[in-house]
């Protein structure tokens, strides 16, 4: 049986789809490197190769893609028979979901891009490798520093009834001002609302500065699993925005298919 593997590897974490020649998702995961990419690979094909003596010992890889900021890192050590940009692969992801997708909203670990669709193409895109606010490594470091497990942190934005103002164009600003709204006694449901709203004002003024939203919108990337910042994009963008499936997988899905659609005549990966 003939699949594809697609390899995303970030600046926190490395993803992994494996796809049939149908397109359909037979296998994804998603960890964190915690600062060594190699052996975050290393550890993701050793549970791979598990999973298929697991369930489907007949399964052939036939092709491998690499994304991600180390994506030439990534190639080099699987043996990649293709690697593309971030963008290509988010976009040709969130085009096979979803087909009549416009626009995608991507935030990850320590960068944010939005991409603008025509016809399942990228005609446009900006990308925010500088500043940090609004990232998962953001939210992560403030989910702490108010105790609150990350995974409760949109559950409580929710609770919200008055949404606290908070400077959200610096990282150094919004945390202090956050410190500030605490002591003088904000509830911490309506700061952590303030700050969803913040940054999502940071990224639309900043990362889609200039871009006509149009929908659908796509929202990708481990941030997305956050319904706070979801919450927070549908009131600022008065318009529905989705979270798909494999969202936090989109590139690792979108170069498994880019490879499927060009499949080598022999794989150049290296094997478990």
């Amino acid at each position: 049986m003939k699949a594809y593997l697609g390899i995303d590897v970030g600046s926190l974490t490395v993803k992994f789809v494996l796809i049939d020649k149908k397109g359909e998702v037979l296998y994804w995961n998603y960890e964190r490197t915690g600062g060594r990419p190699i052996e975050a690979i290393q550890r993701e094909l050793k549970k791979l190769k598990e999973w298929i003596e697991n369930h489907n010992p007949k399964i052939e890889i036939s092709g491998v893609g690499t994304t991600g900021s180390a994506r030439y890192l990534a190639g080099v050590i699987v043996g990649a028979d293709l690697i593309k940009n971030e963008i290509t692969a988010h976009a040709k992801g969130a085009s096979f979901l979803v087909p009549e997708v416009r626009t995608v909203i991507d935030i990850g670990g320590q960068d944010s891009k939005i991409i603008i669709l025509e016809n399942g193409v990228a005609v446009d895109f900006a990308m925010n490798y500088l500043c940090a606010a609004g990232t998962g490594s953001f939210l992560d470091a403030q989910a702490f520093r108010l105790g609150i497990p990350i995974e409760k942190f949109g559950e409580l934005v929710l609770k919200s009834k008055k949404p606290t103002t908070i400077a959200s164009r610096c990282t150094v600003f919004c945390e202090s001002d956050m410190i500030h709204k605490q002591q003088i006694g904000h509830k911490v449901e309506d700061i952590v609302a303030g700050l969803c709203e913040g940054l999502v004002r940071n990224y639309l003024s900043n990362v889609a500065k200039g871009k006509k939203i149009l929908s659908p919108i796509l929202f990708v990337g481990g941030v997305s699993e956050n319904v706070g910042m979801r919450w927070a994009f549908e009131k600022a963008l008065g318009q529905k925005v989705i979270v798909p499936k494999y969202n936090k997988v989109m590139g690792a899905f979108g170069v498994a298919l880019l490879v499927k659609e060009h499949p080598p005549q022999k794989t150049k990966f290296r094997g478990f």
